[in-house]
């Protein structure tokens, strides 16, 4: 008799959520329209999209399609792991993502900070111009514009030239290259990656600031006790996201910014994947390195969102 109670209530239960959820899909249906376009979107174009990554297990033929193309099953991936390339090219992605995460992270977060110290609001927004501006040059400019700065003959081994006889070949030696990526990257995005920051320091009630004045508190004192726990959840988040794309290197840049002698250090997986897929035709083999580039890019999310919540009080990405 209990049993069936039981069962009786966990139906009405049920059909209770059932209901008041179809109510309240009803009442803000609005909110759902809007979103239906992005969603769309997001599916034909995101989701879509990776019914191809099933050729990274085929022999793919275009002429035989993704359908008609012969099984090989992990063919493709024993071949990149087993090949004399796989180690040098994953750990250049590795040290070159690594690196610019650990260097790059914290920058934002000291400019939003500085700029959040800075009162007369003309002069803020001019610091924060030229800050932004960089992030809207074209990628093929700031390259161009490294090799002309960093060249032999450019401003800056003429400055060298004044301590010493030869100039230092930047462009071309792979110890340099991966300091040009990530000073580069650091000089173009840190700006425009402080703006989260900077909004969410601009909640901040200043009365806290006033009041840690009165006890005694000097600018350090304040920024760690009022402004970093302000950002903390944001900080979380930006670098749970930055590290599950740890394996996503920008393409473009690296790829413009290899020479034939810097190559030991600059070949990349998005460069690998780009000359064995489109310059020499092998599509099956080049999904199947791409994709083993995402996987690890998932497990690295999954680690990093699992680790921050731990020591961020259970404060993480999801």
């Amino acid at each position: 008799m209990q049993n069936s109670v039981e069962v009786d209530y966990r139906k009405k239960t049920v059909i209770k959520q059932k209901s008041s959820t179809f109510e309240y899909l009803k009442k803000h249906y609005f909110l759902y329209l809007m979103l239906a376009p992005a969603l769309i979107l997001t599916l034909i174009f995101k989701y879509g999209p990776m019914y191809g990554a099933i050729i990274a297990f085929k022999d793919f033929s275009p002429i035989k399609g993704i359908m008609g193309s012969e099984w090989v099953g992990f063919y493709n991936f024993e071949k990149f792991l087993s090949s004399p390339n796989f180690t040098v090219i994953f750990m250049n992605t590795l040290k070159l993502s690594l690196f610019g995460l650990i260097l790059g992270f914290p920058v934002p977060i000291l400019l939003a900070l500085m700029l959040n110290q800075v009162r007369r609001a003309g002069v803020k927004k001019n610091i924060q111009l030229l800050l932004y501006a960089p992030n809207f040059i074209s990628v093929v400019v700031v390259v161009g514009m490294l090799f002309i700065f960093l060249s032999p003959t450019g401003p800056i081994n003429q400055l060298f030239n004044l301590f010493t006889d030869e100039p230092i070949m930047f462009m071309s030696r792979p110890e340099y290259f991966r300091w040009i990526y990530i000073l580069s990257d650091i000089w173009t995005g840190a700006g425009w990656a402080s703006i989260i920051y900077v909004a969410a320091l601009a909640n901040v009630d200043p009365e806290l600031h006033n009041a840690a004045n009165l006890d005694g508190a000097n600018l350090l004192q304040r920024i760690r006790h009022i402004d970093l726990p302000t950002i903390r959840p944001i900080m979380a988040i930006v670098f749970i996201l930055a590290a599950g794309g740890i394996m996503s290197i920008g393409f473009e840049k690296a790829y413009l910014l290899q020479t034939t002698t810097n190559l030991p250090a600059a070949e990349i997986i998005p460069t690998y994947v780009y000359k064995i897929g489109l310059q020499s035709g092998d599509y099956a083999y080049s999904s199947a390195v791409g994709l083993f580039n995402s996987v690890i890019n998932v497990i690295m999310l999954l680690t990093v969102n699992f680790i921050v919540k731990k020591l961020n009080e259970g404060e993480g990405l999801y």
